[in-house]
């Protein structure tokens, strides 16, 4: 399978505070509101969704979850947001495995993880797979 986009759909009761959030300090762009259910989308195939639970459907437990993104400068990112008034959970940092990157938590919990590519250590060099 070759999908053309993937992206989460996460069931929460906090459909408006997702929209806000996501708009004010990530910048996306709202494709489909119908009230219970959005579309927000940072790109062309990057996207996230957020749905009020239906009967018989359990809230997403967000404990866990993670969603990453790559950005072009992680500090250019860090002070942005600082200056809209959010509290990122850590400041951006190198990690041997090659990124550098702080983590933020959205309305419902997951932990956005924003980063930039650098040079991994050498112990992490063979990991890395082409394709």
């Amino acid at each position: 399978m070759r999908p053309s986009s993937a992206s989460p759909a996460i069931i929460t009761p906090n459909v408006t505070e997702s929209r806000s959030f996501y708009q004010k300090y990530l910048g996306a762009r709202l494709i489909f509101d119908c009230g219970w259910f959005i579309n927000l989308e940072f790109g062309k195939g990057l996207s996230v969704q957020f749905m009020e639970p239906q009967e018989g459907m359990a809230a997403c437990k967000a404990a866990g979850l993670t969603y990453n993104f790559c950005v072009e400068d992680v500090d250019a990112e860090y002070q942005h947001l600082i200056g809209l008034g959010l509290t990122p959970e850590t400041s951006p940092e190198d990690h041997p495995w090659g990124d550098r990157g702080f983590t933020v938590l959205d309305p419902n919990g997951v932990s956005l993880y924003i980063y930039s590519d650098i040079e991994p250590a050498p112990e992490f060099k063979s990991a890395f797979r082409t394709a």
